[in-house]
């Protein structure tokens, strides 16, 4: 395309904007359906227009999720060739989750500071409720290729940017990786452009490894044909029908908090379980569900928020198993503390009462395996195996050598 008809079609967009910004839905003639959609949604989850940097999601979860990810070994294996392709074009190539949360990223010399300056960087949350329109937000909402051109882009920030995304999806379970975005100046627009995105997602697709099996909870069905089965003690990891979810710490909590309310919480309800008093918008507890609710395919009713898939859990399991007096099994399934670091003051009194509860049961009967197992959990709690040495009275077991070990390691 031709400089002036780029600086017309330029041009065309910011009229297009402006008009938007100041009459609503005026531009609804000269504008993409999915462009004006999209605007709307920022504008209604009130993206201010002098927004300067995209938001950042925690640091060290975003690394959590992304190292030793099955992404993250596709896109290293074909690393060379994104590099390759960002340097010759002077684009910015970034990889995304299912929730438009940027996972890795590589520039050329000139867009990579570009991109450094409006928090174009791994960890920066990117879908439209957060930043505004986008084509990393188009293409992992709607599953398919998308390009977003100059003040099409709903924040000004980007107005002097031309991207395009593809989403990238498992090959073998079809599930939404997350998207593939390469980003220019608008001048630099170019028709390959898309086919270009496209190319870099089967490219990354192709690259997946062989087998992607990640194991269910403990005592857990292996590979839960339906439902949702969440793991929370000592990790966080959940699947839907078989296939494990992608979703930030914050989203974890919320639906945690749903899976054990199954009756269904309010808005203001499910705020106080999550934040407390942090003084917290209930904008911002929605924008999370919309992400949650995007990511369990619909299945997350409103007014009240509830779950309608069968649910299991692993605290639920360890609770059942206390209940019926299987304290090993209990141990067993047991991972450590629920969700360990979080804020929800309601998680962590749960946190607190999963924690007690096989506690006190080894306590009340300190099966020897079962000791040795919570030992490894929890190394410095001295009194379980006191009581269960104590309870042996010097006869022989196997789990003798380990426990005076722990108790030796726990006094040093």
């Amino acid at each position: 395309m031709a400089r002036s008809q780029l600086r017309t079609r330029r041009q065309d967009a910011v009229r297009a904007w402006t008009t938007f910004v100041e009459r609503g839905d005026a531009a609804a003639s000269v504008v993409r359906p999915e462009i004006l959609s999209s605007w709307t949604r920022a504008e209604a989850a009130a993206v201010p227009m002098d927004v300067r940097e995209a938001p950042l999601a925690d640091a060290a979860e975003t690394a959590a999720y992304w190292d030793g990810s099955p992404f993250q070994t596709a896109v290293e294996r074909v690393e060379a060739e994104l590099r390759r392709t960002a340097e010759d074009g002077d684009l910015v190539i970034a990889v995304t989750d299912p929730q438009t949360r940027i996972l890795w990223t590589y520039g050329g010399r000139v867009m990579r500071r570009k991109a450094e300056t409006v928090n174009f960087v791994a960890g920066a949350r990117w879908d439209d409720e957060s930043v505004g329109t986008n084509a990393l937000d188009l293409a992992n909402r709607l599953a398919a290729p998308a390009m977003v051109f100059s003040a099409e882009h709903y924040a000004p920030i980007v107005h002097n940017w031309v991207c395009w995304a593809a989403p990238v999806h498992d090959p073998v379970t079809g599930a939404q990786l997350g998207v593939i975005d390469l980003s220019t100046t608008w001048e630099r627009t170019h028709p390959i452009g898309l086919a270009t995105a496209r190319v870099m997602a089967r490219l990354i697709e192709g690259a997946l490894p062989a087998t992607r099996h990640h194991p269910a909870p403990g005592g857990l069905d292996e590979r839960p044909e339906a439902g949702l089965v969440m793991r929370l003690l000592g990790t966080a990891e959940s699947w839907l029908d078989g296939q494990r979810l992608l979703l930030n710490r914050r989203q974890t909590e919320v639906l945690a908090l749903l899976a054990m309310h199954p009756e269904g919480l309010s808005l203001e309800h499910l705020h106080a379980l999550v934040y407390g008093d942090q003084a917290v918008t209930l904008s911002t507890l929605k924008a999370e569900v919309s992400h949650l609710r995007a990511a369990l395919g619909g299945q997350l009713a409103s007014r009240p928020y509830r779950l309608t898939m069968p649910v299991s859990t692993d605290v639920d399991l360890v609770l059942t198993l206390l209940r019926s007096g299987r304290v090993t099994a209990a141990v067993d399934a047991y991972g450590g503390d629920l969700l360990p670091g979080t804020n929800s003051p309601a998680l962590s009194e749960l946190a607190d009462y999963v924690a007690v509860a096989v506690r006190e049961a080894l306590l009340a009967r300190p099966e020897p395996d079962a000791v040795v197992r919570y030992a490894e959990l929890a190394p410095y709690d001295t009194e379980v195996v006191e009581v269960c040495l104590a309870s042996l009275a010097g006869r022989p077991h196997r789990s003798v050598p380990l426990l005076k070990a722990r108790l030796a390691a726990a006094r040093r």
